[in-house]
């Protein structure tokens, strides 16, 4: 197979993904030290200038390496980031302890809050769950900027998905305090207008879902069950109360 290069610069050696006017490879850039590896996303078509009126804000972007036109085609460069989706680390069922959840969570919050300043388009397409990235060996949730064209995205449209993906994390389950459940239920429950205000709510609760895991761990089996028997039981009831509860 004939070797694809996007500016005589960026050897292709992988397609990730191929749609109408879009694509995502990733490639090596031969002008780099250390051959280091790279994703480009290629527009055209009707998503060209709609990319480019957002890509002139990701100067702040660490991940964000150059822009350029080539062939008619927008060629956006970005840092290559590796680990495995969310979805295949943090499922229903998983042994993860309370502490592995916690951290990956700060994680993941301070990585929303990075994007908040970033074009709705792109920040958005960073926390779909095919680019939250695990890796376990170093203990690292990262972001991969695969940067999909989608219709509609907005600050507000930010925050679900940053939801979507911190309900993995801590998951409703029989074991998690009372605080973190509450946490989770509020975020069903507000309409936050952007990341920002959803950070400073995960800050605001942090510490208290902490504590109450180390307070857990300080009770006898006995008392630890009870408590966490109650905190369940009482956020079902809630959740059937309010119509939320699905069986």
């Amino acid at each position: 197979m004939e070797a694809f290069w996007v500016r005589e610069r960026y050897k292709v050696v992988r397609v990730i993904r191929v749609e109408e006017h879009y694509a995502c490879v990733q490639a090596v850039d031969i002008l780099d030290r250390e051959v280091r590896s790279c994703l480009l996303n290629l527009y055209e078509g009707p998503w060209l200038k709609e990319q480019l009126a957002g890509f002139d804000r990701l100067k702040g972007c660490p991940d964000f390496l150059e822009m350029f036109l080539e062939k008619g085609s927008l060629v956006t460069v970005f840092e290559d980031r590796e680990g495995t989706g969310i979805d295949q680390v943090f499922y229903l069922g998983d042994r993860h302890s309370w502490r592995e959840r916690l951290d990956y969570a700060g994680q993941l919050m301070d990585q929303a809050l990075n994007l908040a300043d970033l074009p709705a388009p792109v920040s958005c397409a960073a926390m779909l769950s095919d680019n939250v990235l695990v890796d376990g060996k170093s203990g690292r949730l990262r972001l991969r900027f695969q940067v999909l064209p989608m219709e509609g995205m907005c600050p507000r449209e930010l925050v679900y998905l940053v939801a979507d993906q911190l309900r993995k994390l801590l998951r409703p389950r029989f074991g998690a305090p009372r605080e973190e459940l509450e946490l989770l239920e509020e975020l069903d429950r507000r309409d936050l207008p952007g990341v920002v205000q959803l950070y400073a709510l995960w800050r605001e609760r942090r510490d208290g879902i902490q504590a109450a895991y180390e307070d857990l761990e300080g009770r006898n089996p006995v008392s630890r069950l009870f408590r966490q028997a109650g905190a369940y039981l009482k956020w079902r009831s809630g959740r059937r109360r309010r119509g939320a509860w699905k069986s």
